[in-house]
């Protein structure tokens, strides 16, 4: 797996290693020990998986707040679409600051997004499917989200408004969003 770091500290993209022939490909995509040899020790507890219909639907950007924080480890079933991370820890020198890319199922690529940050995509092909996994299970009353045109992600929606989620259309700025996420350097 090739462990590739961003520009904000714990936020790493994962690329695994595909062994195809011609059937198709295998790949191994979350080996814990590996991972906690490179100094990730993350317990998933929860896989989701969800499908957008159309180019330019935008889930986010979301989190759940302490005690029931998510790391998501994310990665694209099927289709493209633009993952995006931004780092929300109180005291952490790259608060604000966000790490977007295309995740594929061509690329292969996924993003592994520690607590204390917030998480959305954008679809960019029909019928594109994300499957993500959590360190924790929902939980509603720890749900929640900032707006997603209000912490200066380049979003690539080509001029077009993006299709919403009522949930996401009345969500709170960042700007106004009181973090529950420390920094722990």
């Amino acid at each position: 797996m090739e462990i590739e770091p961003t520009a904000i500290d714990r936020l790493v993209f994962l690329t695994p290693k595909r062994f195809g022939d011609n059937r198709g490909f295998f790949c191994e995509s979350w080996n814990a020990d590996r991972m906690r040899e490179a100094g990730y020790n993350i317990d998933f507890v929860q896989d989701n998986h969800s499908m957008s219909e159309k180019p330019g639907t935008l889930r986010g950007l979301h989190f759940q707040a302490p005690p029931h924080a998510q790391a998501k480890l994310v990665r694209c079933g099927r289709g493209r679409l633009f993952d995006v991370a931004v780092d929300v820890r109180r005291g952490s020198p790259t608060y604000g600051e966000w790490v977007g890319a295309e995740l594929s199922f061509d690329n292969g690529k996924q993003l592994l997004i520690p607590e204390g940050f917030l998480h959305g995509f954008v679809t960019l092909e029909p019928m594109t499917e994300i499957i993500y996994k959590c360190s924790h299970g929902y939980s509603p009353e720890a749900d929640g989200a900032v707006h997603w045109d209000s912490a200066g992600i380049d979003w690539p929606l080509d001029g077009a408004p993006p299709i919403l989620s009522e949930k996401d259309t009345k969500a709170q700025s960042l700007a106004d969003f009181q973090s529950p996420f420390e920094y722990q350097g």
